[in-house]
Parts: structure tokens; C-alpha cells; sequence
């Protein structure tokens, strides 16, 4: 599922302005960070963010650069944006005349490739998560029957389905009641509202909430009304945002935690054939294309042109793989997304998403170590579910099924503009194996469809910073291999190892319970925020 989408739009806009407790919080992102925080530095603008513009001023300034294809693997991408058009990639052997120019098996794949939509241009929109798709499936072999009547080569499949089946039931549970909530909430508002108006005969809601300030009844109901109308108006709350909770939990109901939802029927491919690679369309965009537009503009939003933003590289291409829908990724579309960057020409691919089940991760494995044969970094997002992915699943991830884990991947936690407790974002997700360090996440201002701009809050911002990065250094240094240039942003980071933070999920307490504190450095490998100046500092002293 996409790691900022809705869910984070939802949580952070309306916790914040409601209070509401059965929804997961995200930090406010109107907190007044500076609009271009990620690219600055600590050393002269006191906040943690990755140092792009001094490392452009004092580092590489007038030294030549090479060209970089970054791969997005997302929702899709508004390839007319005023700040990205320039910089989306165009594929140079490939010509639209309805004939496949360049034999790569993609018909006219201009700018990139659709993995989640039809023949006839259709798109996937909607879609199940993966732990109702299993649900589906292991519900018709295992529903129903105890732990002895089950057979020994089906014991491992009959584990699966005791987790799977409780986190679908509570999943599916949880949305029916917020769904309930919000429905609920958007009746008495607006009932409110209409009795308010005609109580005191307004001619305009404008009026309202200074006639509620003057309202003395004991009508108990009254009272009451008056109470959520006046609250939710004195925070800014409109019908629109409520309503926009409303569609959010009803598309989890029809779709995500259905399991008899089936999307493959637009895509036409054999869903059981895990190899088929020759499916989908050239239409890049796709219905919903916010998430992987601003994440395209932090990587790449072309950088001096007095517009929007400044993206982290100034001299890539941005390849459109759309794979993900409002819903959970397939496992078959990432492998074969991963294949497609790889073969025409991405040095890097970023990956702002993920999923706590992967039935299909041979496959997605396999594709991580074509890509690392091929000398390709991967950039993920570690999630926003404040969870320690040492313990619990986030996939794709570096761990391969087998044994061994890749070398060419970088796991990639969010943080924040502050410099105090609160560095961590806390929705985060961290770990101290399996997340190798974090980067700004929080109150990301990029490039969203429609040539406008929005902040957004998520490891999904964090990831295509550090795939900028990465970026930068194989366009400045190209003699830099994926793992080396790895390894530089690793050594590299703002050091904060022994910093006390807020471990993640802060936000997220019950009334009247302390965050926890905890050192920076327990919640990944390096104990630090990515630093493009250092990096480059680097890679130009050992370049020489």
C-alpha cells in the first residue's frame, strides 16, 4: 500500500483537527518548517536536513555530471507537471506507432510502464490488501478446522492462516467502525449545522459559530449540539474533510478487506503464473497520481527554473513504473517492475511502499538480485506504522528467503525538521537491523498532480530523498558503484547516535502516558540522518 496516500492524509488532517482516537495520528505538518527544509543544512539553518544546497555551493560547483535514470515504482506520475515535464525520462528507442520499436515486449513505453492496467488502457485503481487476497485464499482450506486436524506438510501454510486471519478480521473490524464513526460524525455535523442556522435564522453559515457563543438554553440536546458543531468549527473542520473519512474507510470496506475483489480482471494477466512479464499498458499516469508525483519531485523537480521546489539531483531522468494501486502492490508486479527499471537503463529504482505479507517473494528476490547483478540501487521505504521491522514484516525487504541479504538496498526511516525530541517522525517505522538510516519525512513540500505543490508526511518522502542523493553522487562520481555509493551515505550520516528522542508511536499514546525515550542510534544501523554535503565531500576526497 502506498506509505502515504491516504492513510497519513486521513491521520494527520483529521486526528489533528478532530481528536479522533481510532484513527492513527501523524505529526502536524503545519508546524512551520521552512518550505525547502530537507535541503538544507544543520550547520546554517539549524535543522536536520541533508545539506543539498550547500553541496551544490561548496562542493560542486562547476564540476561536471552525467545524466541518471531513476526508476519511481509507484502510483503513477503527472508527467505534464510544470516541474517534472522536463525531466521525465523518454525512451530513446521506442517510438508511438502502436508497434513495439525497441522489442523490450512493452508497446510503445514512452516514458515508462503500467503494470496495473489493461490492453485497452484501463487502469487498476482500487484494490484488496494482500492480507485479504490470502485470506481468501487459505480460508477455503483451513477455515473452520483445529491445529490436530491438519497434516504435517500443511502445518506451515495452517501458521500463515492463524496470523492472516487475525489480522484481517481486526483490520476489517476497525474500518467497519471508523467507517461507522465518520458516517456518524458527518450526520451530526451536518444536522447541526442546518439546526443551528434555522434556531437562529442565519442567512449564512459564516455567521454561525459567533451566534453559538451566544446561545444559553438547558435543552440538554441543544447543549450537546452545540458542543460538536461549535468544536469541530472553532478547529477548522469542514463537511468536505469529514466526508473525505467517510470515502477513505468505506474504500477499505469495499475493497481493501475484501476478498472477493478482484482487480485482475481490468489487468487481463494469468495471476497464477508468477513468470508472465508481458502485461499492462503504457498509460503511466494512471487515475490517482498524487504520491508518486511528489515523490518524483523530490528526486528530481528541476532545480533553478523559479518554480515550486528544488528537487535533491539536478541532472536525472525519471522513469514511470506505475505498480501500485489504492491497495496492496502484488508481489508479481513489483518483480517484474524491478526487471523492467533495470533493463532499460535505471541506476536506481525508488520503492515508496510496502505490505506486511509477500506469498510471492521468490519472485520479488530474484528480481533484487537481477537488479544488484546489474549494479542497480534500491531505495525503500521502511513504513509508516511505527513498528520495530526487526520483529514484525514491512516487503519488500533486503532479506532474502533463503539466506543472505542485498547488498545493493537501502532502508529508509523518516524523520522530522525538529532538532529535539521529536526527530523521529512517529509514524516511523525503525529497527536496528533492518532500517540502515533515517532521512526528512515529515512536512515535505514537492510537486503534486495539476502543476501544484503540497507537504506530505511519510517514509515515502524520506525514500525518494535518499534516492536523490544517491543520485547526485552517481552523476557527479559515475565511476561510484551502487554498493559504494551505499556505503558513502551510511559513513556519512549527521551523527546522533547518542541523541535522546521519542521513540516512534509518540503520538499515537493514550491520554496520560509518557513517550518512551530512547537513544537515535537504536532505531537503525548508522544512528543517523542522511547528509548529502558530507557524502559528496567524501566521495570527491576519495575520487582523487
Amino acid at each position: 500500500m502506498r506509505n502515504t496516500l491516504k492513510s497519513i492524509l486521513i491521520a494527520g488532517a483529521l486526528s489533528a483537527q478532530l481528536g479522533v482516537a481510532n484513527v492513527a495520528s501523524a505529526q502536524d505538518p503545519l508546524r512551520g518548517a521552512p518550505e525547502n527544509w530537507f535541503n538544507l543544512d544543520y550547520s546554517t539553518d539549524s535543522v536536520y536536513g541533508v545539506g543539498t544546497e550547500r553541496a551544490y555551493k561548496e562542493v560542486l560547483k562547476g564540476k561536471k555530471s552525467k545524466k541518471v535514470v531513476v526508476a519511481v515504482i509507484d502510483s503513477g506520475i503527472d508527467i505534464d507537471h510544470e516541474d517534472l515535464k522536463s525531466v521525465i525520462w523518454v525512451n530513446p528507442k521506442e517510438t508511438a506507432n502502436g508497434q513495439d520499436s525497441d522489442k523490450n515486449g512493452y508497446t510503445d513505453d514512452i516514458n515508462g510502464w503500467n503494470f496495473i492496467g489493461g490492453k485497452d488502457g484501463s487502469f487498476v485503481n482500487e484494490e484488496n490488501l494482500e492480507v485479504a487476497r490470502l485470506y481468501g485464499t487459505l480460508s477455503k482450506q483451513f477455515d473452520g478446522k483445529a491445529e490436530d486436524e491438519i497434516a504435517k506438510s500443511d502445518k506451515k501454510n495452517f501458521k500463515l492462516w492463524l496470523e492472516v486471519k487475525e489480522s484481517f478480521e481486526s483490520g476489517e473490524a476497525k474500518a467497519n467502525e471508523n467507517l461507522e464513526y465518520y458516517e456518524m460524525l458527518l450526520h451530526q455535523f451536518k444536522r447541526g449545522k442546518a439546526l443551528f442556522i434555522a434556531y437562529f435564522d442565519l442567512d449564512s453559515e459564516d455567521e454561525l459559530l459567533g451566534a453559538l457563543e451566544t446561545l444559553e438554553t438547558d435543552d440538554q440536546v441543544l447543549v450537546r449540539m452545540k458542543g460538536v458543531v461549535q468544536e469541530m468549527m472553532s478547529r477548522g473542520v469542514t463537511e468536505d474533510r469529514i466526508q473525505s473519512g467517510v470515502d477513505y474507510f468505506k474504500s477499505q470496506v469495499e475493497y481493501n478487506y475484501n476478498p472477493d475483489f478482484n482487480s485482475r480482471e481490468i489487468v487481463g494477466d494469468n495471476v497464477d503464473d508468477k513468470k508472465e512479464r508481458y502485461y499492462g499498458n503504457n498509460k503511466v499516469v494512471g487515475p490517482d497520481a498524487l504520491h508518486g508525483t511528489h515523490v518524483a519531485g523530490i528526486i528530481g523537480a528541476v532545480r533553478g527554473n523559479d518554480l515550486g521546489i528544488e528537487g535533491v539531483a539536478d541532472n536525472v531522468e525519471i522513469m514511470v513504473v506505475r505498480t501500485v494501486p489504492n491497495g496492496d502492490e502484488r508481489d508479481k508486479d513489483v518483480a517484474n517492475s524491478i526487471r523492467y527499471a533495470v533493463d532499460n537503463g535505471a541506476k536506481i529504482i525508488n520503492m515508496s511502499f510496502g505490505k506486511p505479507f509477500s506469498p510471492d517473494k521468490a519472485e520479488v528476490d530474484a528480481a533484487i538480485k537481477y537488479a544488484d547483478s546489474k549494479g542497480v540501487l534500491l531505495v525503500h521505504a521502511a513504513g509508516n506504522d511505527n513498528k520495530n521491522t526487526d520483529v514484525e514484516n514491512n516487503f519488500p525487504t533486503d532479506r532474502y528467503n533463503r539466506r543472505g541479504t542485498a547488498r545493493n538496498w537501502i532502508e529508509v526511516g523518516a524523520s522530522t525538521w525538529h532538532v529535539d525530541e521529536e526527530l523521529p517522525a512517529s509514524f516511523s517505522n525503525y529497527a536496528k537491523k533492518n532500517v540502515d538510516l533515517f532521512a526528512p519525512g515529515y512536512n515535505i513540500y514537492s510537486t503534486v498532480p495539476g502543476s501544484e505543490y503540497e507537504a506530505l508526511n511519510g517514509t515515502s518522502m524520506a525514500c525518494p530523498v535518499v534516492a536523490g542523493c544517491a543520485a547526485v553522487l552517481m552523476s557527479y562520481y559515475p565511476n561510484l558503484s551502487a554498493y559504494q555509493v551505499k556505503k558513502i551515505l551510511m559513513k556519512t550520516v549527521t551523527p546522533l547516535k547518542n541523541k535522546e528522542v521519542y521513540k516512534p508511536g509518540y503520538n499515537d499514546l493514550d491520554e496520560g502516558q509518557e513517550p518512551e525515550k530512547v537513544k537515535f542510534g537504536t532505531l537503525s544501523v548508522t544512528g543517523g540522518v542522511v547528509n548529502l554535503y558530507e557524502a559528496v565531500k567524501y566521495a570527491e576526497k576519495i575520487s582523487k
